[in-house]
């Protein structure tokens, strides 16, 4: 299978591998990181957005590397309720047909500073790096890694994510 992810992260691939590899064991995988425009913006504010992201970032990589047999698209971004900003991702998957699928990671709550800084114009890479003292994070273990100590890598994060987006290519005959 030749697999093309809408992004030239590191923990974006390993984690679209891994999902591939959970869903179709013994298959070889090839992996190809592409840079594709999203539509959305640096830092989508919206399920909507976010959504909508993630299958555009699928669906331009389909368009942009037609030899592939599924396309990725991962996306990332926050949403701001009640005072209270939460971060997750989601996963669009289409086949070289068109087909699709879609999966969404677990949620969590950002801490008031970092939510500060986003709501003041910062991407959530940057506002993680400048609370928390480090240097390029959302290329590394991204919010999820270093509020749980690793105890969820980003590339975990993202994997049951890539698995629940596979789900109707797994059981082409119900979807």
């Amino acid at each position: 299978m030749n697999i093309i992810v809408a992004s030239k992260n590191p923990v974006k691939i390993e984690a679209t591998h891994a999902g591939f590899a959970a869903m179709f064991p013994g298959q070889e995988l090839t992996m190809e990181g592409i840079s594709v425009p999203s539509g959305v913006s640096d830092q989508p504010m919206s399920n909507e957005e976010i959504i909508k992201g993630a299958e555009n970032r699928a669906r331009n990589a389909a368009q942009s590397s037609p030899a592939g047999d599924f396309f990725v698209g991962l996306e990332g971004g926050v949403e701001d309720n009640d005072g209270k900003m939460h971060s997750f991702a989601w996963i669009a998957i289409c086949d070289k047909n068109g087909k699709i699928g879609f999966g969404k990671t677990g949620e969590f709550i950002l801490p008031q500073k970092v939510r500060e800084l986003i709501l003041g114009g910062m991407e959530l890479g940057q506002a993680d790096d400048v609370v928390f003292n480090k240097s390029n994070s959302k290329q590394k273990n991204g919010a999820i890694g270093i509020l749980t100590d690793n105890a969820i890598e980003r590339a975990e994060f993202y994997r049951q994510a890539v698995i629940f987006a596979l789900i109707p290519f797994k059981n082409p005959t119900l979807y």
